[in-house]
């Protein structure tokens, strides 16, 4: 089932289709739908591609880049790209730090920022979780002191998805440990190549490297690289992670995942249990399509739906419930070990147990959903 359009959306999705199709690099896209891990330099280039195009950041103001779309449309270029293999922009650019500045920054900041956060001239790194903070995130203890017109950062952050890739890192840090917690927080930018900023691997589940410790040892931020105002951090990270979440929905991405399980596992889909499943599986992503669109209608002045929290929610379970029926159905071939090498037709089945495990983090990262559960409860149930 896919949506009715009028003329001029189905002209606009034809012409995403085309765009990405064609000016986006095969072998890329080959990597994606494959399933297979693209490089930092693959990651580059295809945001750059699209960002030449006015594509990477549609959803920014118009003088930074953005695009005077409708919220359909912004929904078919986010369908047409995941549908192709297109990496989606890089969120941490494109949907957090971009977003922020250009709401919280100053004018300098956004004009000496934002450009290069489009073009992915910079890799910005996210600096919010520490290991006894990560969905009670008001309880962050890196901390940043006022010396002169610097401030000097201290602490350590967790879980910092390709830091090892990163330019520059956003960062919540405490800047007043004398008021409640939520109101002691700020947010900095800070160079990763600056004196004291150390990035330590972790490695994961499935044997990847993902995901990093960031240490800082008295690191001095310079006093115009502060966002928003000192105190300001809890209200600029609730709009940020609003964002977060309305992207971390990938419907796209699991329906193109759930189709191509059907074409690589065609023998396994004669068993009606197995096409049953499927079939559930389909019309569960179909209602949360419904639901992202209702979201992006109902969202006024920036800030994000509350439903926000349903997408993330169930659009995690749903990319889950998809990586374990290929891990089921792939059987005894399912080796807990990367296949970067093979076809489509042979890695499948070996890169469905990394893929499974890797996912076990959905449900956890941009606010686990046991905590979503409980925004829904108070903030559509009124409970």
């Amino acid at each position: 089932m896919q949506l009715e359009l009028s003329p001029a959306d189905a002209e606009f999705r034809a012409r995403m289709r085309e765009f990405f199709t064609t000016k986006v690099p095969q072998e890329i896209r080959d990597t994606v739908l494959e399933g297979r891990h693209l490089t930092r330099d693959q990651i580059v280039e295809s945001q750059r591609v699209l960002n030449a195009e006015g594509l990477a950041v549609p959803h920014w103001p118009e003088e930074w880049g953005g695009q005077d779309w409708t919220d359909l449309q912004r929904h078919l270029w986010h369908e047409e790209m995941q549908r192709a293999g297109v990496p989606i922009p890089l969120a941490f650019n494109a949907s957090m730090i971009g977003p922020v500045i250009a709401q919280f920054g100053t004018e300098e900041q956004k004009s000496r920022f934002l450009p290069d956060t489009a073009n992915l001239d910079i890799w910005w790194s996210q600096g919010f979780s520490e290991p006894d903070a990560g969905s009670d995130l008001a309880s962050l203890r890196t901390t940043a002191v006022r010396d002169g017109d610097d401030w000097v950062v201290n602490g350590q952050k967790t879980w910092t998805t390709l830091g090892q890739h990163g330019d520059w890192i956003f960062t919540l840090v405490r800047t007043d440990p004398e008021v409640k917690k939520q109101a002691g927080i700020s947010m900095l930018l800070i160079d990763m190549t600056t004196p004291g900023v150390e990035v330590r691997p972790i490695e994961l589940i499935d044997g990847g490297h993902e995901v990093n410790e960031v240490w800082f040892t008295d690191v001095r931020v310079p006093g115009d690289l502060l966002v928003g105002e000192p105190g300001q951090g809890w209200t600029i990270a609730k709009f940020l992670l609003g964002n977060e979440r309305v992207g971390v929905a990938p419907v796209g991405a699991t329906k193109r995942a759930l189709a191509g399980l059907k074409t690589v596992a065609a023998a396994q889909m004669e068993d009606p249990m197995v096409r049953a499943r499927v079939a559930e599986l389909e019309n569960q992503l179909l209602a949360l399509e419904l639901t992202a669109l209702r979201v992006v209608a109902h969202s006024a002045g920036g800030e994000p739906h509350p439903a926000s929290s349903v997408l993330k929610l169930r659009g995690t379970e749903l990319q889950q419930a998809v990586s374990e029926l290929a891990l089921d159905l792939a059987g005894p071939a399912s080796l807990a070990s990367r296949a970067e090498e093979d076809s489509p037709q042979e890695g499948w089945a070996r890169r469905s147990a990394p893929t499974y495990l890797n996912y076990r983090k959905a449900s956890i990262y941009g606010g686990s959903n046991e905590i979503q559960r409980q925004i829904i409860s108070r903030t559509i149930l009124g409970l």
